[in-house]
Parts: structure tokens; C-alpha cells; sequence
């Protein structure tokens, strides 16, 4: 009892150990080794672990993301073996899964169309990239507005107060359109599908109409002539009953020239003939359609009449009459101007006559826009000080950013206790008081009341975070009090 005891112990650890061993390769495995980087403008707030879909579908996930020496970003995606190789020609597109968050980003691989191709000449190998040329970077809605200038942001505000003040007072004229509306779409969803069911002869009586516009155009003299002659004699018909006899005495010079006319409106009806014989095949196609149409409707007729009642029907059992009879009341509150009260609990309270909520919200968008926009180069400061009360650090290829800060013991009055000087890779250095104030003077951080937006970060490179001259102007401060440097 005791052998088997010990051999089932021994059969249960190498069970749990083949176990770990299972989850280690799913967690671990990198979905079968096949990697692609794709080279993009932006990382477009990508982070590492979003996911890689390839028509809808989970196919793999983001596990790096560097940036290029020239600028760009690197991201390093594993594909799982059901899409690899990927083909030459895939394309990769950053997307937003949602407007609920601003990181819910993931990657979409567009597949060339066509079969798959087994040659490795047509595939991107285990570690191969696609270029620059083939992404493409999600395009945030600050972009979109900063496209915008003054006046057409200033004609946007005004349409949409434009668009609130056309419906006021024509809310019955507007639930009419509404009621016909559905009936017209659905009746034209359904016109198009037929029409669309034989793409090719439709193409055909399109080029064929084309041709019969043109051979009437070429005769437009001779119609003019008959539809002028035509106009004539119905308004003496009209206008005057006893020309009446005048015109029939009059009528074989008219049928002459009629006659003239037909006669060259014959060639015109040949030209009208292939439009005929193409037309002809459409109507087959169109005779079971309509045999179907015929029950349809007449089933169709209690159908409307009791959607009539549904929508016509006074009385509380009516949702979309009592829908309709709450749009007034709701117009009175997002549109008029009137005497309006505010209660914070403690009571009504007047507030005189105000305009509408739509009116008033626009008037606070629009007031706030410039604060905002003051407020914005501000960002970074904002959250460095969410970050712990300093910076949030920058970033390069190599990650994270080490700062060297000397720290000075203000409290102590004997001038030898030593300062502490964190150096990056080194760890914290001592230095004495005339070290430290003459290192204060060389980095110059002495006299720093104006410092810019963002200037507790590094200043980038290529000076994408420096302000000009005119926009350190605009926002009172100068460049010289940024926080970091080099330590003298």
C-alpha cells in the first residue's frame, strides 16, 4: 500500500509539473515564434499587449514598440500560425476600439486580395517588416480641429445654432417628414436592390439611355420647333374657344409640318431600339418579381393600416404620439427664451429670462474654448504633478529617462554637511556646500520665475517641445528657466 502510495504521489507531481509545463508554452509561446514589425509614423498610443486583428478577428498582439533613429515608430507584433506568412502587400492600421478611452488602441492587418501565395519570395518572412508605405496611423479628433482655422470653427458654431433655430415652431412639419420618410428609404432600399441584381444589363441601359439623350440632343432643333407649335396651339385652344374652327381650318398645315417632324423623329426611334432589346431581358428578370409583388401587397394592406392606427391613435397606449406631444415642451426648453427658476434644494430661485439649454451651451462652449486652449501647453506640467509632484519623464529607444537633481539641506547652517547628487548608473554622490552653490550657478537654474509649459521636461532634439519666440510671448515665459540640463 505504502508503493503505491508513494508511485501515485510521484505520477500526481509529474501531472502538475507537465501541467505548468502546458500553460507556460500557451502564456509563453509567442504564437509559434512568427514576429513582423511594422514601421508607422506615430505609435498612436499603442501599448505593449493590444491586440492584432485581421478581418475582425484576434490574430495576435503587440510586444514591442521602439523608436527609429530617423523618427518613427517600431512596433514588434507576434501573428499566430493560423495567418502566417503573412503575404507581401499586408498593410498595417492603427484603429481605436471605442471613444471610451484614449489607449483602447489595436492593430489591424489588411490582407492583399487574391490566394495565398506558399513561395517565400511572396511572403514576408519570420522577423521581416512592413514599411511606412504600408500603414497607416489613427488620426486623433485634435487633429481633425487643428486642421480647422478661426473662421470655419467660427461658421461651425453658427450652422449648429442655425440647425437648433430651424425646427423651432415646426415640430408638426417635421413629424410629417419623419412619417413619410421610412416608408420612402425602405421603398428605395428595396428599388436599388433590384436593380443592382444585374449589374451588367443595368450598365447597359445606362450607356444605351446616354446614347438616346445624345440622338435626341443632335435633333433638339426639330423638337424645339414641335414643342413650341404644340404650346401654341393648346393655348388658342385654351385661351380662345372660338379660334377653335381657325385652328381646325389651320390643322393641315400643322399635321404637314408634324408630318416633317416625324419623319425626322424616325431616326431618332431607330437609335431607340437597342435600348429596346436590352431593356427586353430586364423585363423577364422583372415578371417573377412582380407575380411576388402582387401578394405581398395586398397582405401588406392590414399591415399599413394598422402601423395608421399605431402612429394616429390618440391615448396613453400611444408611444409615438406621446413622443411627438413631448417634442413641443422639450423645444421650450432647449431653444426658447423665457423666465426661467433654478433650485439647489434650498427653494426655487429666479434666474430672469435666460435663453434655452442648446443656446446657453453654446455660449459656454464657446467662452471656454480660449481657456482651454490656454490651458493646453500645460499638459505635461499637469501630469507630472499627477505623476509625483515633478516630472513624468521622457522616453526614448532605450525606455525611461534618468534626471540628475541636487538636493541642498536648507536647514543646516554650518556649511560642511555634504549634498547628495543622484547620478544616473552611478547612485547618489556627496558633494560639499561651495560644490553644490557653484554647481547651482554653472546649470544656471537660479532666477527661474517664468519657465515655459513643459519645462520640466528634457528639450527634444529636433525642438518639437521648445516654444518660439512669439509663442513664449504670447504665454509669458521664457525658454532659459527649463528644469533639466546637463550637470557641470
Amino acid at each position: 500500500m505504502r508503493s503505491v502510495s508513494v508511485a501515485g504521489r510521484i505520477a500526481a507531481i509529474g501531472a502538475v509539473i507537465a501541467a505548468i509545463v502546458i500553460v507556460a508554452i500557451l502564456l509563453f509561446g509567442g504564437g509559434g515564434g512568427y514576429s513582423v514589425k511594422g514601421y508607422f509614423e506615430n505609435a498612436g498610443q499603442l501599448v505593449t499587449g493590444d491586440l492584432v486583428e485581421i478581418g475582425g478577428t484576434s490574430a495576435g498582439s503587440v510586444d514591442d514598440i521602439r523608436l527609429t533613429d530617423n523618427g518613427q515608430a517600431q512596433v514588434t507584433m507576434t501573428v499566430d500560425n493560423t495567418y502566417k506568412p503573412l503575404p507581401l502587400g499586408t498593410k498595417a492600421i492603427i484603429r481605436m476600439a471605442s471613444l471610451s478611452g484614449i489607449a483602447n488602441r489595436y492593430v489591424e492587418l489588411e490582407l492583399p486580395p487574391g490566394p495565398k501565395s506558399k513561395g517565400k519570395a511572396n511572403n514576408i518572412p519570420n522577423g521581416g517588416t512592413i514599411p511606412i508605405t504600408q500603414t497607416t496611423t489613427q488620426v486623433d479628433l485634435d487633429q481633425l480641429f487643428n486642421t480647422l482655422d478661426a473662421p470655419t470653427r467660427t461658421a461651425i458654431k453658427a450652422f449648429f445654432r442655425n440647425s437648433a433655430a430651424q425646427y423651432a415652431g415646426k415640430t408638426e412639419q417635421q413629424r410629417l417628414a419623419f412619417h413619410y420618410l421610412n416608408p420612402a428609404l425602405s421603398t428605395s432600399s428595396r428599388l436599388f436592390s433590384e436593380l443592382n441584381r444585374d449589374s451588367p444589363l443595368l450598365s447597359r441601359f445606362l450607356v444605351d439611355s446616354a446614347k438616346l439623350v445624345t440622338a435626341v440632343a443632335q435633333k433638339r432643333d426639330d423638337l424645339a420647333a414641335l414643342i413650341g407649335n404644340a404650346n401654341a396651339t393648346f393655348r388658342a385652344l385654351g385661351n380662345q374657344r372660338i379660334a377653335l374652327e381657325q385652328a381646325i381650318a389651320a390643322l393641315p398645315g400643322f399635321m404637314r409640318q408634324s408630318n416633317t417632324t416625324f419623319v425626322n423623329l424616325r431616326a431618332a426611334l431607330n437609335d431607340v431600339d437597342p435600348l429596346v432589346n436590352a431593356s427586353k431581358p430586364v423585363a423577364v428578370a422583372l415578371r417573377p418579381f412582380l407575380a411576388q409583388l402582387r401578394p405581398f401587397a395586398q397582405e401588406a394592406v392590414p399591415t399599413i393600416s394598422d402601423l395608421a392606427d399605431v402612429v394616429l391613435r390618440p391615448g396613453p397606449n400611444n408611444d409615438l404620439l406621446d413622443l411627438e406631444n413631448s417634442l413641443p415642451p422639450l423645444a421650450r426648453t432647449a431653444l426658447d427664451k423665457l423666465k426661467r427658476k433654478i433650485d439647489f434644494g434650498t427653494g426655487p430661485i429666479s434666474v430672469g429670462k435666460v435663453p434655452g439649454a442648446f443656446p446657453e451651451t453654446s455660449l459656454a462652449l464657446s467662452k471656454t474654448s480660449p481657456i482651454i486652449a490656454q490651458g493646453r501647453p500645460y499638459t505635461p506640467d499637469l501630469i507630472g504633478w499627477f505623476d509625483d509632484f515633478s516630472t513624468s519623464g521622457g522616453s526614448d529607444a532605450a525606455g525611461g529617462v534618468s534626471r540628475a537633481q541636487v538636493v541642498f539641506n536648507i536647514f543646516d547652517l554650518t556649511g560642511q554637511v555634504p549634498g547628495t547628487i543622484h547620478l544616473p548608473g552611478i547612485g547618489p554622490a556627496v558633494i560639499p556646500l561651495t560644490d553644490r552653490l557653484s554647481s547651482l550657478s554653472q546649470t544656471g537654474r537660479t532666477g527661474q520665475f517664468k519657465r515655459c509649459p513643459g519645462a520640466a521636461e528634457q528639450a527634444a532634439a529636433d525642438g518639437s517641445n521648445v516654444w518660439s519666440a512669439a509663442e513664449q510671448q504670447r504665454l509669458d515665459c521664457k525658454e532659459s528657466g527649463r528644469a533639466t540640463g546637463p550637470v557641470h
